[in-house]
């Protein structure tokens, strides 16, 4: 099992439900990340992103006005250096075989269905950071 350095991860978290938002940064925070920034739907998590460039983003997939999956059609069309190939885990309760398939074809890299646990979510982070070379390097310890 690798050994990370999650302190160098900057992480964006779009949740719209203020006590999810709170369970989630506690759990990141809990697994070692400290750099946020977090936005209450897909609207404003896009100009966040475009705005901070973590290094990956954990987005809800229901939000309004601007869903999680339109966040990540938009997220995949900008025209700014690698920013359109953040990855992001979509963290939602909606379990459905459509739902998973539409975020698969915007390049989700990982999907958990709420209620999450911190073991399933350091999985999931360690599965992300494994998969991509500029992320293990960053983290690297």
């Amino acid at each position: 099992m690798a050994d990370y350095d999650y302190e160098k991860l900057r992480v964006a978290l779009i949740e719209d439900e203020p006590y999810s938002r709170h369970v989630i940064r506690t759990i990141l925070h809990n697994i070692g990340v400290r750099s946020f920034v977090e936005a209450e739907d897909g609207k404003s998590g896009l100009m966040e992103v475009a705005r901070t460039k973590p290094d990956i983003v954990f987005c809800d997939v229901h939000m309004q006005p601007v869903n999680g999956l339109k966040f990540l059609e938009g997220l995949r069309t900008l025209k700014v250096k690698d920013l359109d190939k953040t990855p992001v885990i979509m963290l939602t309760a909606d379990s459905k075989g459509d739902t998973v398939a539409i975020a698969r074809e915007r390049a989700v890299v990982g999907y958990l269905v709420k209620p999450v646990s911190v073991a399933q979510v350091k999985a999931k982070l360690d599965q992300v950071i494994a998969a991509d070379p500029r992320l293990s390097e960053l983290v690297r310890k």
